[in-house]
């Protein structure tokens, strides 16, 4: 007991325990995952960020501390999202054939995303920062957390909003589109890419290579789109 007590000062204390923490905890429910099948409730970064924050609100260790490590992994995002454009020049031929149309859909989704949560904030009479926190919502967070600033809201706010909207789409994306009936991957694919981003692609990516190579097109069409448009109607609008 004493060794481990001695082990866990040890790593709390340097960026190793951020890392650790975080690999750690990754594979652990990543392989739940696997072993009950892949069912979207059993998420594993969703059940990652819960068992981590457990953890740091258990040991009072600081977010910068864990930080300090875990931004090693942190640095992998980048990588992670380019790395999408390959099964979209595998399909590169029918991208570019059904481009129109997937741009004018990406836009209508867009929108769509952005009014109802306009919409739903002030009928509950939110704080009109909060409320422009929450236009982004459906775009990826680092390019959510510009645009808020841009158009007066809060980064940090809209970052939480991004990734809890990418969270819920990746959890019960699968039921909806079962209920409504939606087979086609492809159409599965660019719903969930253009409302839940890089967290409801890299779930789409697990389902069916299709599926996650629309997500990607949905993904990468949002962020253009929304850090074209979205400054520019809310500078229109004064």
């Amino acid at each position: 007991m004493a060794d481990f007590v001695q082990l866990w000062v040890y790593l709390a204390s340097t960026p190793l325990f951020g890392l650790t923490a975080t690999l750690l905890t990754y594979s652990i429910a990543q392989g739940l995952y696997e072993r009950l099948g892949r069912p979207p409730w059993a998420n594993p970064v969703l059940w990652s960020v819960v068992a981590i924050g457990v953890v740091l609100v258990a040991t009072r260790t600081p977010y910068p501390t864990y930080f300090a490590g875990a931004q090693f992994v942190h640095v992998l995002l980048g990588p992670a999202v380019v790395a999408l454009a390959w099964p979209l020049w595998l399909r590169r031929a029918e991208v570019r054939r059904r481009g129109v149309a997937l741009t004018l859909a990406a836009l209508a989704g867009g929108a769509a995303a952005a009014l109802v949560a306009v919409g739903l904030a002030w009928a509950l009479g939110l704080p009109l920062d909060v409320i422009r926190s929450l236009v982004p919502k459906s775009v990826t967070a680092p390019v959510a957390m510009g645009i808020a600033e841009r158009i007066g809201g809060v980064p940090a706010l809209a970052a939480v909003f991004a990734v809890v909207t990418g969270m819920v789409g990746a959890l019960s994306a699968k039921y909806l589109f079962d209920a409504l009936g939606i087979g086609s991957f492809a159409v599965r694919g660019f719903a969930i890419g253009t409302a839940a981003h890089g967290i409801g692609a890299a779930r789409a990516l697990q389902v069916d290579p299709d599926a996650g190579a629309y997500a990607g097109i949905a993904l990468g069409l949002q962020v253009v789109l929304a850090a074209f448009l979205m400054p520019l109607v809310f500078g229109w609008l004064g």
